[in-house]
């Protein structure tokens, strides 16, 4: 026998994922113990229908009991389920050895990668790789590799059986067996296309939901669960769909095998009928005792069964492939030879897409001061706003914010305030102390607000109804004086008089002096104070349209 070249070998090994080829290295001695003791039980099996064939036709035809064929029946099914049990046994530890090797893996590569490349892959890839991934490729290289192996002996080792007694009638088994080879080659790539569907939904799926998980502080503060709990809604219906999608052309091609096999039965059974009756002649199926007619249809069902076997887990083929492929980044050495993608070397944005808003020029950020976002209505400020703090994601590109990762502080027109007073109202979050949260109230002019009498000990009801939009954004600024961490404003001055704006503006520019304050504004008096400036231009809708 010929054996392939080295470089023929190296070529597919260039071809093949890393992490399959490490799956089926690990596999590859328990799969070949494997598939003998499946060998075995195909043997069992065999013996079996032999044996039962024999004590039924002799029960039938003499009224007498074969002896020597029900002992033989006996050990045959007691060798097969004992085979049978070790093999679920061996499998399932098997698969179990693979998954923890490639998890293994991947937990040794992102404790070899650099920080910053591990901040920049993709949270659903981690979190799939090492949860879904390592099992849908232990399945691919140890429950399809068998079942596939199996396909190809176990109906030849049946046939040749049949043969024995037959050769029209195992004939007659083969003829079946091109139908379902062409089936499983055009149901290959529909069910491979909606596997990798399937896996690309779960990655983000659990990309979205690790971000707003880790980011929900600021999806509270914004208002913003409805809208994050529909998206979330629309990835996992997408998943659940992808999931159905699997399923039905799996069971679909179940089901078409089961005709096929139903239908090579019945036609032998109708074929050894009429030789056993005298109406039909037919080579191969007349004249035969009726132990062997007996033994062909009992061998029948079990030729079909390694395709059936196979059908069950041709789904797993797909998901595995699409696991190998989604793997990649487990063993790609390109992060170590090449500068980071989509890492942002200073703190600052590149490549910004934002949704419904399009292309951000790229832009650096200050450790420290006010950064002004500005430009016409619909340009996208509150999109950028909501990006930079977590809140949504972009379409593409990255982006850093400087300094330590403190919680940042979100000041909108609907900040949501506390019930209770209004110096707990400002000291919401803070350790601040209540000369702190004195001092904050009165840069603001809320100790001494003629609309809202009561100084510090002021009452703001549940879910401040008795509240102005703008008595909200003072409030949250005077929050903000408070909080160490990054500050992002949405309009903070758009719906107040002329003194309370100004106070306002003086608050951020002398919280800036501290920390970042970034503020989306159509304000040109607090733009002016900004120590750098973010312009956006209108979206190409709004450019068509003037």
């Amino acid at each position: 026998m010929t054996r392939p070249s080295p470089r023929a070998r190296s070529g597919r090994a260039a071809l093949e994922p890393a992490a399959l080829a490490l799956a089926r290295g690990v596999a590859r001695a328990g799969l070949s113990r494997l598939h003998g003791l499946q060998v075995l039980r195909c043997v069992a099996t065999l013996g079996q229908a032999v044996a039962l064939a024999r004590l039924a036709g002799a029960l039938i035809e003499t009224g007498g009991l074969d002896g020597l064929a029900l002992g033989l029946a006996g050990a045959c099914l007691l060798a097969g389920a004992g085979l049978g049990s070790l093999i679920e046994t061996r499998s399932a530890a098997l698969e179990a050895e693979v998954a923890v090797a490639l998890i293994d893996a991947a937990e040794a590569r992102l404790a070899a990668m650099p920080a910053r490349a591990a901040a920049d892959l993709p949270r659903g890839a981690v979190i799939a790789g090492l949860q879904r991934h390592p099992g849908a490729l232990a399945r691919l290289v140890v429950g399809h590799a068998a079942a596939r192996r199996m396909m190809g002996l176990g109906p030849v080792l049946t046939a040749g059986a049949v043969a024995v007694v037959s050769w029209q009638a195992a004939l007659a088994l083969l003829l079946a067996t091109p139908v379902m080879i062409v089936f499983f080659a055009l149901v290959g790539g529909l069910i491979r296309d909606r596997a990798t569907a399937q896996e690309a939904a779960l990655g983000r799926l659990a990309t979205q939901f690790a971000d707003r998980v880790r980011t929900l502080p600021t999806i509270l503060a914004a208002y913003g669960l409805p809208r994050e709990t529909a998206k979330l809604d629309r990835r996992l219906q997408a998943y659940a769909d992808g999931t159905m999608g699997v399923l039905a052309v799996a069971f679909l091609n179940a089901g078409v095998l089961d005709f096929f096999a139903s239908l090579a039965i019945a036609i032998l059974a109708v074929f050894l009928g009429l030789g056993h009756l005298g109406l039909a002649e037919i080579p191969g199926f007349a004249h035969l005792a009726l132990w062997q007619s007996l033994l062909i249809l009992l061998l029948a069902p079990e030729y079909f069964l390694p395709f059936r076997r196979y059908a069950e887990l041709y789904h797993a083929k797909a998901e595995g492939e699409a696991a190998a492929e989604a793997l990649a980044w487990v063993f790609s050495e390109e992060a170590e030879t090449r500068p980071e993608r989509g890492v942002v070397p200073a703190a600052g944005a590149r490549g910004l897409v934002l949704p419904h808003a399009g292309s951000v020029a790229d832009f650096d950020l200050p450790e420290t001061g006010l950064v002004a976002v500005t430009g016409p209505s619909g340009a996208g400020k509150s999109t950028l706003l909501r990006v930079l703090a977590s809140v949504e994601a972009p379409l593409a590109g990255a982006f850093r914010l400087p300094g330590p990762n403190l919680p940042a502080t979100w000041v909108s027109l609907d900040t949501p305030i506390p019930a209770g007073t209004l110096a707990a109202a400002i000291a919401d979050g803070t350790t601040a102390t209540p000369e702190a949260v004195a001092a904050a109230a009165a840069s603001l002019g809320l100790s001494d607000d003629p609309h809202w009498p009561g100084g510090l000990d002021a009452a703001v009801l549940a879910g401040a109804e008795n509240l102005s939009g703008g008595q909200r954004v003072r409030v949250a600024v005077a929050r903000l004086l408070l909080r160490p961490g990054t500050a992002f404003c949405d309009e903070p001055t758009a719906k107040l008089d002329p003194a309370n704006a100004a106070r306002v503006r003086q608050a951020l520019a002398c919280a800036a002096r501290t920390r970042l304050v970034i503020v989306a504004t159509h304000d040109p008096a607090l733009a002016a104070l900004a120590d750098r400036r973010i312009g956006l231009r209108p979206t190409l809708s709004e450019r068509q349209a003037a």
